[in-house]
């Protein structure tokens, strides 16, 4: 028998863990309701014409081998301008790296930035890809809180207190998956000082950015010109083009750190490039027409204001209204459950609606929740909050005194 690494073992992605069991079921005739993954391809959102028409264009012009290995110049070119655009100074061209969606940057940065052992303070809950990039390179997620009772915010004492001398890196998910939540202002500066003086890389995943609802988002790099912040993004949520798997990574600051922006340079080299005829959209995407977005967005802020009406009325349910993306977790607070992962597959068994359990990306000790995607059509929301509520009613509420 072969053996894999250790380290693997800690590898875990609950979100595609549980459609094995909803594939099983499908198999069986069943029909899934699919509320667990953030494509919204999957349901009633398009690529943009213009972005679709920009990568045929560059398949028939040839553009079809090998780019370079940080990007094609028009698509550096376009990330630099769009970072001045939303107010983060001196990002040159040469500060940033196309990678094969914003999930190979962080790969990278992280690689070139961590020994074995090394530490980094992650979100809790948190993208389930962070802590399965601190199992692949043998180092050490730390995760810390962030607060549910006050909108989902972080508490800069506890994550001041969780450093270490090992602790190399902050990693920020704002706007957040999966909780909805963004950050103010006010918070990112604590943070910027906390990592001043701590001497930490700050590593801000912003992928959503553009998805928001009433809360404006402030880029953490636009904050600070003296802490060594690397910022990702891409096309995948906005641009609605998540199988082209193209993002990218931005030093910013990037004096602050030569020495790792070099090692991410040539771990670049090593893996060749990122898809080439997809580069040829990014500059489109960000300074073509954006119409799609607040379209998008006019349809999302129904559907989540829906879920959060239907969520907050089911006895033992709970929700933060999110302020951006598509994501919300639920706070279940029901008579014996003990194990979200088992609710949630109850619930996928019994009425065909799949959720993520709340454990697989991390929670509060002594909580439970689910994660709910909220992009399909309000008619298969309501669908599917029907039936959470009479599951929750039938199999829990009878009897109990809880809300009516």
């Amino acid at each position: 028998m072969v053996r894999p690494a250790k380290h693997i073992e800690n590898v875990r992605y609950a979100i595609r863990n549980v459609v094995a069991e909803a594939n099983r079921l499908e198999a069986q005739g069943r029909r899934i309701l699919f509320l667990n993954i953030g494509d919204p391809l999957k349901f009633d959102f398009q690529t943009p014409p213009h972005l679709i028409e920009a990568v045929h264009r560059a398949m028939r012009d040839g553009h079809n081998g090998y780019a370079p290995s940080a990007g094609i110049p028009a698509a550096r070119e376009a990330i630099a301008r769009e970072c001045t655009r939303i107010g983060i100074p001196g990002v040159a061209p040469s500060d940033v790296v196309v990678t094969s969606g914003a999930s190979e940057a962080l790969e990278l940065a992280l690689t070139a930035l961590l020994e074995p052992g090394d530490s980094v303070l992650l979100p809790c809950p948190g993208y389930p890809l962070y802590s399965a990039l601190m199992a692949k390179l043998s180092a050490r997620g730390v995760p810390y809180t962030l607060d549910e009772e006050h909108g989902w915010t972080l508490d800069l004492e506890e994550i001041d207190a969780l450093c270490t001398p090992s602790t190399r890196a902050l990693l920020l998910c704002n706007p957040n998956n999966p909780t909805g939540a963004v950050l103010d202002r006010k918070v990112l500066e604590g943070l910027l000082e906390l990592a001043r003086r701590r001497g930490l890389v700050i590593l801000s995943d912003e992928i959503y950015d553009k998805l928001l609802y009433d809360k404006a988002h402030t880029p953490t790099a636009s904050l600070a010109t003296d802490v060594p912040i690397i910022t990702f993004n891409g096309l995948s949520k906005a641009y609605v083009a998540c199988g082209w798997r193209m993002g990218w990574l931005v030093f910013c600051n990037s004096h602050l750190m030569p020495e790792l922006k070099s090692a991410v340079m040539r771990l670049a080299d090593a893996r060749l490039c990122a898809p080439a005829p997809q580069q040829y959209a990014i500059q489109p995407a960000l300074e073509g027409p954006q119409e799609h977005i607040p379209e998008m967005m006019k349809r999302m802020r129904s559907r989540r204001d829906l879920m959060v009406r239907r969520i907050n009325a089911t006895p033992g349910l709970s929700v933060v209204e999110p302020a951006a993306a598509f994501y919300a977790m639920v706070r279940l607070q029901l008579p014996g459950v003990t194990d979200d992962e088992q609710f949630v597959l109850s619930l996928l068994r019994e009425t065909g609606v799949l959720f993520v359990h709340g454990s697989g990306f991390g929670q509060k000790a002594g909580t439970q929740h689910f994660r709910v995607v909220f992009l399909p059509p309000e008619d298969i929301l309501t669908m599917a909050f029907d039936r959470l509520e009479a599951f929750v009613r039938e199999r829990y509420l009878t009897g109990t005194h809880l809300k009516a």
